[in-house]
């Protein structure tokens, strides 16, 4: 009797040995890390973030049990360079990837520069599983490919945008692949990749893992499915809609297969847009000015969650100015992986202002350029220059809108805002590639129209460009 006592006791202790949660002596298990990065999304579109019209409520969910940043940038206001400066921690600029167009004649097949360390060299190399799904758009060059940049499975494919559905002919840009071999599939692309995301979450239960998850909606083409398009038949925006509802329930398998393997509390989930909301796909961004690919606020701040309930307290907002660039030095700060100083990051770790630790702002300052356009953010006064057009300053503040020029009325603060891009310029290096006359030109007559006021969204630029 006393030795089936003593085995009972031994059982019991050998199972609590086996449960990290109920025995403290074990090391805790690392938390998982996912990027979700969707595309040319607009600011206002979504319902945690004011949308009437689109529905996301497992986004909204997200969203509720997180932190929404509403001050948060992005590096660049179009795909390319915005997901560069993301993977990289750094200004982009500061390795000539300014412009879009990789794998153009303009940028000569130039992607990522070789001596770039990305936020998942540095995960796989502290034993982290890897994995990139989605659009990757950062340079075609075997070099460039994601497998050799970190990540040990890709899941998606090469190029800036692609049908959502099977293509009769692909090529080495636009065909899905698994690691360099293609994949044949069926349905539908944002389905496809989130089953893919959830299948790897499930093979990974055990295992620390980063996932960069950059799913190509809401970009063009606007391709959606049949049962969306008549679950929004008669809405003005119907095919916006119908995609946005394909990209929420993906984010809800996606949270679901984390909830149901006990790991959705240890991970660090981002939400956030590539740039913001496009002329192309009906987009809207709200009270801000601009859109995807110039330097007003509708260009480059975008919705932002940060999701972590192990670590931070839901259901709250933060207000401080923030960028994609934290997102490197959180994560590592998250996983407790030490920063080498060569990586050179300019993001900082969030965590400690969303937890209310520092009281102060994440940045003072945060700059933007691309090719002859450029913006400086200091505290709530923000600088927009245009080459051979002159710049123009707001206090965003009390004029998140940008219609209120300020350079003519508070000409010294307008002279040192000048100043801090010019000296932030001497650290960054000329762009690799340009992107051809046609989109210079376009850029120019965009942001100069901008500039004085003669129109704010893409109703009026569609006009003003087509006459």
């Amino acid at each position: 009797m006393k030795f089936h006592f003593l085995l009972l006791v031994f059982s019991v202790w050998l199972m609590g040995c086996n449960s990290t949660k109920t025995n403290p002596l074990l090391p805790h298990k690392k938390p998982n890390i996912i990027v979700i990065l969707i595309d040319d999304a607009g600011y206002l579109d979504f319902g945690f973030m004011g949308s009437k019209d689109l529905e996301t409520p497992n986004i909204d969910k997200l969203a509720k049990s997180g932190v929404v940043l509403t001050d948060a940038h992005v590096t660049a206001t179009v795909c390319a360079p915005s997901r560069a400066g993301l993977i990289s921690g750094k200004y982009q600029q500061r390795f000539g990837f300014e412009a879009n167009g990789t794998g153009s004649k303009q940028s000569g097949e130039i992607g990522l520069a070789d001596d770039v360390i990305t936020i998942a060299d540095v995960f796989k190399q502290n034993h982290y599983k890897t994995i990139a799904l989605g659009k990757w758009h950062l340079g075609y060059n075997e070099d460039d490919h994601p497998n050799n940049r970190g990540f040990e499975e890709f899941y998606g494919f090469l190029g800036g945008s692609r049908s959502y559905f099977p293509l009769k002919k692909v090529n080495s840009h636009s065909m899905l692949q698994q690691n360099g071999k293609q994949v044949k599939f069926e349905g539908y692309l944002t389905d496809v990749l989130g089953d893919r995301a959830v299948n790897f979450i499930q093979e990974n239960k055990e295992h620390p893992f980063f996932m960069y998850l950059a799913f190509n909606a809401v970009h063009t083409p606007m391709d959606a499915k049949k049962e969306h398009l008549a679950k929004y038949e008669g809405h003005p925006r119907q095919k916006l809609a119908a995609m946005t509802w394909s990209l929420d329930e993906n984010i809800g398998k996606l949270m679901n297969k984390l909830a149901s393997t006990d790991q959705l509390n240890n991970t660090l989930i981002f939400f956030l847009s590539d740039n913001g909301g496009a002329t192309t796909n009906q987009s809207i961004n709200g009270p801000l000015k601009g859109f995807k690919g110039n330097k007003f606020e509708g260009g480059h701040r975008v919705p932002f969650i940060v999701h972590w309930p192990e670590k931070l307290n839901g259901n709250q907002t933060y207000d401080g100015l923030s960028s994609s660039l934290d997102i490197f030095k959180t994560s590592i700060a998250a996983a407790d992986i030490n920063e080498d100083e060569n990586w050179g990051l300019d993001g900082v770790n969030l965590i400690p202002f969303l937890k209310g630790e520092k009281q102060t702002e994440p940045h003072e300052k945060l700059f933007w350029r691309k090719i002859g356009n450029s913006a400086v953010r200091i505290g709530d006064d923000k600088l927009i220059r245009l080459k051979g057009h002159g710049s123009v300053h707001y206090n965003l503040k009390n004029d998140l809108g940008e219609s209120n020029d300020l350079s003519k009325v508070d000409t010294i603060l307008h002279k040192k805002l000048i100043y801090q891009l010019e000296d932030w310029e001497k650290d960054i290096m000329p762009p690799l590639w340009e992107e051809g006359d046609y989109w210079k030109k376009r850029n120019f007559k965009i942001h100069k129209n901008l500039m004085e006021d003669k129109y704010r969204d893409v109703k009026g630029m569609n006009t003003l460009l087509n006459n």
